[in-house]
């Protein structure tokens, strides 16, 4: 199968860490989209910055890739290529080569998963969901579209990451928990009980952000 070219929507630091992966694979990238390109160096890393972001309908032989940090952003930007017509079948899947997924669970198209990561049994990772270095996923997770898990999360068996959820740095979550809609969850908090969507919990145990210690 011949992969076609690929650009990376938002010249970010997301995108700077997934552009050595594509390069590493041999796909080649076209070069970067971002509506700030008037104040932009012309190249990064050694990739154009070749426009906006809706001068990707200019690109129709090309993937994408939404690079932008936020799982909430990413879901903008997506919904706006979507009215420029554009679907799912435009965007690539970036799996580093040191992931283990020996089940073979299933990742979502416009996902990234960087180094280390792991993955064990019956688990699934949605679409666009940006998973950061040596993160820990364990058997039957389910991770929403849009989600995103910094570098060293782990989450215990079964455990539900709603849509557009952040996952700080380091934090863990005890098996069977549900992370929900938009939730956020703080660096290194140790998630002991159901967070509910929108809200922000911190700490060992994690707590709801202005509940009482």
């Amino acid at each position: 199968m011949i992969r076609r070219p690929l650009l990376l929507i938002a010249a970010s630091g997301l995108a700077r860490e997934v552009l050595p992966v594509v390069r590493e694979s041999g796909r080649k990238v076209l070069g970067f989209l971002d509506d700030r390109h008037d104040g932009l160096p012309p190249t990064i890393a050694d990739a154009p910055v070749l426009g906006g972001i809706d001068d990707a309908a200019r690109y129709p032989h090309a993937d994408l890739l939404v690079c932008v940090g936020s799982g909430l952003g990413r879901e903008r930007v997506v919904a706006r290529l979507s009215a420029l017509g554009i679907d799912s079948g435009r965007y690539a899947t970036v799996i580093d080569p040191s992931v283990r997924n020996p089940s073979e669970c299933p990742v979502g198209v416009g996902s990234i998963v960087l180094a280390g990561v792991v993955l064990t049994a019956d688990a699934e990772i949605g679409e666009h969901v940006v998973v950061m270095p040596r993160v820990t996923i364990t058997h039957d997770c389910l991770i929403g579209d849009f989600a995103t898990l910094a570098a060293g999360v782990a989450l215990g068996g079964g455990v539900r990451v709603g849509r557009g959820a952040l996952l700080g740095m380091n934090c863990s979550v005890r098996q069977g928990l549900s992370i929900g809609i938009g939730a956020t969850i703080g660096m290194g908090a140790v998630v002991l009980s159901d967070v509910r969507s929108e809200e922000t919990w911190v700490g060992n145990p994690a707590r709801r952000r202005g509940m009482p210690t």
